[in-house]
């Protein structure tokens, strides 16, 4: 089983901290990249590095999880790193189809605009969602050369 890369700034930091403990509840291995506290953080230096690990190393990663006050910050950022298509996510279905039509490697949440429930559903759905391949693969491949 490959490993979960979480991150989050300080506006995500709880959202974060409660989904670490929940997957790590369940079985599964996580690196956190940081915030280790609710202190303020510039966002983009925790995105970017969590980035280029799911990036480099996807024989590592299974998937990231990167919030903050909103996911938008960590989304932009993320999703300036050659190979990543990290997905905002509001509900279960985007959520799901982010990795079966995009083959979305990082979901971000927004932690002071989803609630903790939702969040783990919403990380349950991604992490069970399999790329479907066929009509999809071409717009994938036409992102991952943009």
């Amino acid at each position: 089983m490959k490993k979960i890369a979480i991150g989050s700034d300080h506006g995500g930091f709880l959202l974060k901290e409660f989904l670490r403990c929940r997957l790590e509840a369940t079985g599964r291995q996580v690196v956190d990249f940081g915030c280790s506290s609710p202190d303020p953080v510039e966002y983009p230096e925790i995105a970017f590095a969590l980035a280029k690990a799911v990036a480099a190393h996807p024989e590592e990663y299974d998937f990231g999880i990167l919030c903050c006050g909103t996911g938008i910050g960590v989304s932009i950022a993320a999703n300036k790193v050659k190979g990543i298509r990290a997905a905002l996510c509001a509900d279960c279905f985007s959520a799901r189809m982010a990795r079966e039509h995009n083959n979305a490697n990082i979901i971000t949440l927004g932690g002071r605009t989803t609630g903790t429930e939702l969040a783990w559903e919403m990380v349950t759905a991604f992490l069970g969602a399999k790329f479907q391949h066929g009509i999809h693969e071409s717009r994938v491949e036409a992102l991952t050369k943009a």
